[in-house]
């Protein structure tokens, strides 16, 4: 049987997608196997939204292309699809497929595994190979790549590409929404990843149906730019519609928001998660940085004032929020002052979780152009002073769940321990016997920075 693996890079959505190219293999007689074994085809999920995902990004075709240089290597994401001819230039790409239109991937695997003709593509790498080579054609340089991405404008609508389901059998993601239009300065993912698309909401709730028959217990709903679900469609439904709809489905234990921005934080959605023991109230809502002005020059739409409403009225209404965020330190144009700012503002409003990022100069966008660039160095400070205070946050977080029993979904189980999370996103470590997609309860006894520890006490 001919076999392909698959390695993911970035954001959740990025998992979903790749989850939904696996299953189009499958279903065309290929077994996927695990990406450190010897495969016929090899697909690497791109990222770029740093340096460091284009970097991670080479790292893996260039592993793949070494573990089996007679391959089929398909680069696909958002790294392909900023930088085509970059990605096919590496050795063994034959597919570049960026993200739009990858149903077609298989088709193009399948196609040179025929007669090499390869399908018709846009752009500079549309020449036909013959195949004199064996059933995967030509190897190394002599293999041409196709490349099947078009320009961002070219995008359609949704693309409808369900995943067949997860490893993890405890929680499965389910994508509601493409793209964005917001235009962070720092950001390329509008660029690669084109407008908002909502998917039809009746589709959300079948996939949801579909994995709660599989055994799924947690339904974690993502997107790109997911608090915009709803404005191609003319507003209606919004997001706080599909959450309302995904928390009715018969049988799903919990349902999780992934990001969202603070511009899309409503009343309405505030009020579906409070009047909700589904929903789980947890909200990661991205702050990016603690000064005005700094929010400003990165074109993000809100002010400070603005945020610290937004997080105030969700805790208010919503019992045992946990709030996470991202924060990006170092960029154009944050002095001193400007840091100390965000270092203030993520005390006071006391995160439970916080993801902190060295702003990364991404060739294309605003940001990579302006003035008073903040040397490496004192990026790497003010990230390591930042991230600190992330773990202490954490740490009182944690240490205000000692003594009381919290409802913990199972992710892993062996003997007489387990761990997973609570529906306020806190890792637990656990000793009892119980099996992954159990919800039980446990008591806190110990708490970490990274995470808290306990025994089981019931199940609910």
């Amino acid at each position: 049987m001919r076999t392909v693996a698959i390695a993911t890079l970035g954001c959740k959505v990025n998992q979903y997608d790749s989850e939904a190219i696996a299953g189009e293999f499958r279903r065309a007689g290929f077994a996927v196997v695990p990406f450190e074994d010897v495969a016929d085809v090899y697909v690497i999920n791109t990222c770029t939204v740093t340096q460091m995902g284009d970097k991670k990004s080479r790292q893996l075709i260039r592993r793949a292309n070494a573990k089996n240089p007679d391959a089929l290597i398909v680069a696909a994401g958002c790294y392909a699809q900023a930088s085509p001819e970059e990605v096919a230039a590496l050795p063994g790409v034959y597919v570049v497929s960026g993200t739009y239109d990858r149903a077609r991937i298989v088709e193009a695997v399948l196609d040179f595994e025929k007669d090499s003709r390869g399908l018709e593509t846009t752009g500079d790498h549309d020449e036909a190979v013959e195949d004199t080579h064996g059933s995967f054609g030509p190897k190394g340089a002599n293999r041409v790549p196709k490349v099947l991405v078009e320009a961002t404008c070219a995008f359609g609508g949704y693309e409808e590409l369900p995943a067949d389901g997860w490893t993890e059998r405890a929680r499965a993601y389910v994508k509601i929404e493409d793209g964005c239009e917001n235009f962070c300065s720092y950001c390329k993912v509008p660029y690669v990843r084109g407008p908002v698309r909502s998917r039809e909401l009746e589709r959300i709730r079948r996939e949801i149906e579909r994995f709660v028959v599989q055994g799924y217990k947690e339904v974690v709903l993502t997107g790109i730019d997911m608090g915009a679900y709803g404005r191609d469609f003319g507003g209606s439904p919004d997001l706080a519609d599909v959450l309302a709809a995904a928390a009715n489905v018969d049988g799903v234990a919990r349902v999780r928001l992934s990001s969202v921005d603070p511009t899309d934080v409503s009343e309405k959605l505030i009020d579906v998660m409070a009047k909700s023991d589904v929903i789980c109230p947890h909200l990661h809502i991205p702050l990016q940085s603690g000064s005005d002005k700094v929010l400003s020059r990165m074109n993000r739409r809100y002010t400070m004032s603005h945020y610290q409403d937004v997080v105030a009225m969700a805790r208010e209404r919503i019992s045992d929020l946990a709030v996470t965020t991202d924060v990006i330190v170092g960029f154009p144009g944050e002095d001193e002052e400007a840091f100390q700012a965000t270092c203030d503002a993520c005390q006071r409003l006391g995160f439970s979780r916080m993801h902190v990022f060295q702003y990364s100069r991404r060739r294309g966008t605003v940001a990579s152009g302006l003035p008073r660039q903040v040397p490496r160095k004192e990026k790497e400070r003010r990230s390591a002073e930042l991230i600190g205070l992330g773990r202490e946050l954490s740490l009182q977080f944690h240490r205000g769940l000692i003594g009381r029993v919290m409802p913990v979904l199972v992710e892993q189980a062996e003997q007489n321990q387990f761990e997973g999370l609570t529906a306020n996103y806190v890792r637990v470590y656990a000793d009892g016997r119980a099996l992954p997609g159990d919800i039980v309860g446990v008591r806190i006894s110990e708490a970490d920075e990274g995470f808290v520890r306990g025994s089981i006490e019931r199940t609910t």
